[in-house]
């Protein structure tokens, strides 16, 4: 880091009383000196710069709160760390520690949050579970670790442990002992087994235990009352626990990932339940109870067997994602209208034989996937998708498109279209009218040209041409991007205009001169004068006569 970029954050003078200071991504290789100069300073951010050690100096800080040190060179903890009496918030993760100088950490008996994630730990320091008896949070994934220590149970006040992406076999009974837990994240592990002993966390809201091995989890979490977010995707389950039924503050569920036999009935008397991930659970229906879930919000279907639009979904007027994709739906059913705040529809990878139209009942929509990988593809997009005028994402992707309507042009809210690997001959000239229009994604079509008002879209950043015979602009040009597109098209303009001046500026000069083509035009024109004057003198005679008259 600069001198200057020091100056420039740092106060003026180093009286001044100043209490905050971020210099993350900074490119520093050392902490600056001037920085252990403010006495006041509470909180301090270095992460994600290029420091190799924390200097003896730090001890300077009486009065920091806050460090953030992530994502550096560090190898070792100094000594002097461990007079910051009033630090309560340390984040060390991604540094190459050396495990033998993070016992200092153990001095830190105010810390109430440690984080040392990604830090290639084996085994966490005993010390430290003996000593800080005010943390609150305890951040340890992206490490090697295969157990807890069994002195963890002295973390009273631990309310939240991250231990995603580790390599625990089993839940740590230790944890069990912690009644003061809420969020427990065993994510990515190798754990198969859950013991009963959880039932003594009463307090727990958050339990993450997806990508693991588990064949069935304990009916006693029931008794965890408080329990809102419960992800088990990606495990090897069956089934949920009769008891299930009573965890009646359910907010959110994630289940996908595992072959269950049937839908599980016991997620239809959690009336509160808001998001729901079933994707790729061997589903085929949905029970009749099921919409009394009225509060759903995110329901995710995908990759199952549905030969049939569910219609216990359509009376979902909360509903605003609904995904679909990768199953066997034919068609959709008129009652789909009920959805009245979807937002976003997936319907990618299913059976239609003809564009299902009943999606344009859905007003409220704001993005719409309907790519046909699988069936039939779409070889017309109906001229009444204007009727969506709040969509914002347009794809169909893998289709038989060969045009677009015009009626796009109409979506003014429109930003994204993704119509690659169709057949696409051209773009209709109105889509240069959708003004919010972000990106064009057309690759693998028979394009060979663009509508020579694209450049006039000062919103669009991305234009993939890839895979299309195109000759104007040229391949060459629509390879360097779209700035390069851009250029183009606005020299073409400029060129054109330039060209129709000069052709009536030529044009008119031959007229005028009686020359080559335009000589029988001038003789015509010359014509139509004469018999102009012949008509008007013939006009005159009889006025003379009746003004003689009198």
């Amino acid at each position: 880091m600069t001198k200057e970029l020091v100056k420039d954050t740092l106060p003026v003078h180093v009286t001044d009383r100043i209490f905050f200071i971020d210099l993350a991504n900074k490119q520093q290789t050392t902490i600056p000196l001037q920085i252990f100069e403010l006495e006041d300073l509470e909180e301090l951010h270095l992460e994600k710069n290029l420091i190799e050690s924390i200097p003896g100096d730090i001890h300077h800080l009486k009065k920091v709160k806050v460090l953030y040190l992530d994502e550096n060179y560090i190898h070792d903890v100094c000594e002097e760390l461990g007079e910051l009496k009033y630090l309560q918030s340390l984040d060390l993760s991604s540094n190459p520690l050396s495990y033998s100088s993070l016992h200092i950490i153990s001095k830190l008996q105010a810390l109430r949050q440690l984080r040392l994630y990604d830090a290639n730990l084996d085994e966490f320091p005993v010390e430290i579970c003996k000593c800080l008896h005010h943390v609150e949070l305890l951040g340890l994934s992206g490490n090697n670790l295969k157990y807890m220590p069994k002195e963890v149970v002295n973390l009273r006040k631990l309310k939240e442990i991250y231990l995603q992406k580790n390599r625990f076999e089993s839940f740590p009974l230790e944890l069990c002992h912690l009644h003061n837990l809420e969020i427990i994240d065993l994510e990515q592990n190798l754990v198969s087994f859950v013991p009963e002993e959880i039932v003594s966390l009463t307090n727990l809201v958050k339990l993450f235990l997806a990508f693991n091995n588990l064949l069935s989890v304990p009916d006693t979490l029931h008794c965890c009352r408080r329990l809102t977010v419960l992800d088990l995707s990606n495990n090897l389950l069956r089934r949920l626990p009769p008891n299930f039924k009573q965890l009646t503050e359910m907010n959110e569920l994630g289940l996908s990932g595992n072959n269950l036999e049937k839908f599980p009935g016991q997620i239809c008397h959690w009336k509160s339940l808001c998001l729901i991930y079933l994707k790729n659970t061997g589903l085929q229906v949905l029970p009749s109870s099921f919409t009394r879930l009225t509060c759903i919000k995110i329901l995710d279907l995908s990759e199952n067997f549905f030969y049939e639009f569910p219609k216990e979904i359509c009376a979902m007027e909360n509903l605003e994602i609904l995904s679909l994709d990768d199953n066997q739906i034919c068609e959709i059913p008129p009652e789909v209208t009920g959805l009245s705040n979807l937002k976003c529809l997936g319907l990618t990878g299913n059976r239609f034989s003809v564009f299902p139209e009943e999606v344009f009942l859905l007003q409220s929509l704001e993005k719409l996937y309907l790519g046909q990988d699988k069936g039939i593809k779409f070889m017309t997009l109906p001229s009444d998708i204007s009727k969506l005028q709040n969509l914002k994402e347009l794809y169909l992707e893998n289709n038989c498109l060969e045009y677009l309507p015009p009626s796009i042009g109409l979506l003014s809210n429109l930003e994204i279209v993704d119509c690659h690997n169709n057949l696409l001959k051209e773009l209709p000239d109105s889509i240069c009218q959708v003004q919010g229009l972000q990106r064009l994604l057309v690759q693998n079509n028979q394009l060979f040209q663009l509508p020579e008002n694209l450049d006039n879209l000062q919103k669009l950043q991305l234009v993939l041409l890839d895979g299309n015979p195109m000759t104007d602009p040229p391949i060459e040009v629509c390879s360097q991007g779209n700035l390069a597109i851009r250029e183009y098209l606005q020299e073409k303009r400029h060129q054109k205009a330039k060209a129709t001046k000069i052709q009536a500026w030529w044009r008119g000069q031959m007229v005028r001169k009686g020359l080559g083509i335009f000589a029988e035009l001038q003789k015509l024109l010359k014509k139509g004068k004469k018999d102009k004057k012949g008509k008007e003198k013939g006009k005159e005679k009889p006025g003379k006569g009746a003004k003689g008259k009198k």
